[in-house]
């Protein structure tokens, strides 16, 4: 009797110890781009002139805005500074094809 039970036992628990575990990973980098501002939608993009050439970049859902020096920008700042033509540096996750800026420096104090 114990025999048929421990037989019984291992058989279901055979399917199970042989399973085959299926993972995906999902891999995002983190870097910086620089170049000139010569398109900028707030919320939306920005595309950059770099040396390679144009850039675009998307914006995620939350972006800082900082001078050089570290120090962060309000609203009313960055709709008078970020503009066409300044210079800065974004700060990307890359997902794909998609660069999603979460950072944006300006190349200024």
């Amino acid at each position: 009797m114990k025999k048929v039970i421990l037989s019984m036992a291992l058989a279901l628990a055979a399917p199970l110890a042989w399973a085959q575990v299926s993972e995906t990973t999902t891999t995002t980098t983190t870097t910086e781009g620089s170049g000139t501002i010569t398109e900028f939608t707030p919320g939306s993009t920005i595309v950059l002139k770099e040396t390679a050439g144009p850039k675009h970049y998307r914006f995620g859902k939350k972006v800082v805005y900082v001078t050089r020096s570290g120090k962060e920008l309000d609203e009313a700042t960055v709709r008078t500074r970020v503009k066409v033509g300044v210079p800065v540096r974004v700060h990307y996750a890359g997902e794909g094809d998609s660069m999603l800026v979460d950072r944006v420096i300006l190349d200024e104090d």
